[in-house]
């Protein structure tokens, strides 16, 4: 079992602490983590840092943590801008970027963005094609319906071959499967349920035996709240999805507890196939990193 953490990205104006910042960074690499991860939203009220730049600065901090992002909503970029960027952060890292992909769904801002939104699926799946051939062909001739290139090239590659492990997630059996055809492993949202990632597990190990995969990872974010206070811990819980979601009523899909709570919780998102937990918290990030090290990790 290997385990994550959420990096500190709810920032307001002005309040970026880099001391605060640095030092959460090098104590999850004590601990033990694999990796740290943000997310992307550019639009919206909560102030969320942006996670390119983010995981520039982290990897500034870190010697050893592999850093990533899931999940880049890869229908509101251009292939190209995020190819070289990603392959950059890749060299800059030397080789310990991950990368989480999703389509984001039909009801995002496209217009925001320059689109209409028709065909996102399309699209998201044109632009991971687009995407890995400017990461492993050295002159790249692209025919497709949204981006066309032909005699390309960019440099520099990433440090990874053929590049940065790619994750995607998805409810959806389609989903699943474009995980399982595109993707190096399957990242199970945080909003949904241990139960609804059971039964997603289940569909993705029947598509991975039928396509004779083997090489392939399954990780679960999970939001998270420890206390010794059990309902403290799930109103800090449910005022935290709130805040990020916008709405009550999603505290079904936490965490949250004592630790001994916690555990069995944290032990049936393992059972249920993941491989890799990724511990997303809310307030209190570091001390909630601390205690979930030293009183759920060891006992998972």
């Amino acid at each position: 079992m290997r385990f994550a953490i959420s990096i500190p990205q709810f920032v307001a104006d002005r309040t970026f602490d880099a001391d605060a910042f640095r030092a959460y960074l090098r104590r999850a690499e004590e601990l033990g983590f694999e990796s740290g991860w943000t997310q992307e939203q550019v639009l919206g009220s909560s102030p969320r840092l942006s996670p390119n730049e983010t995981l520039a600065y982290a990897f500034a901090c870190t010697e050893r943590l592999r850093l990533g992002c899931a999940v880049y909503v890869t229908p509101l970029h251009i292939p190209a801008h995020l190819a070289h960027s990603l392959a950059t952060l890749d060299q800059l890292s030397r080789g310990r970027l991950e990368v989480g992909v999703g389509s984001g769904g039909r009801n995002r801002p496209f217009a925001a963005f320059g689109l209409d939104g028709d065909a996102h699926i399309a699209r998201f799946t044109e632009g991971i094609r687009l995407v890995k051939a400017l990461w492993t062909e050295d002159k790249i001739d692209f025919d497709g319906r949204f981006w066309q290139l032909e005699g390309a090239s960019m440099e520099p590659k990433p440090f990874q071959k053929p590049g940065p492990p790619l994750w995607l997630g998805g409810g959806h059996p389609n989903a699943i499967k474009r995980a399982v055809k595109y993707g190096d492993g399957f990242f199970g949202a945080g909003s949904s349920t241990t139960a609804a990632f059971a039964d997603q597990v289940k569909v993705l190990r029947d598509v991975l035996a039928e396509a004779g995969r083997a090489d392939f990872r399954i990780a679960k974010r999970i939001y998270v709240a420890i206390d010794d206070d059990g309902d403290a811990a799930r109103r800090r819980a449910a005022d935290g999805l709130a805040y990020i979601y916008g709405r009550r009523g999603m505290e079904a899909v936490a965490v949250a507890g004592t630790p001994e709570e916690c555990v069995a919780g944290v032990r049936e998102v393992a059972d249920a196939g993941a491989e890799l937990i990724q511990f997303a918290t809310f307030a209190d990030q570091a001390e909630q990193m601390e205690r979930l090290a030293a009183e759920v990790m060891p006992r998972i």
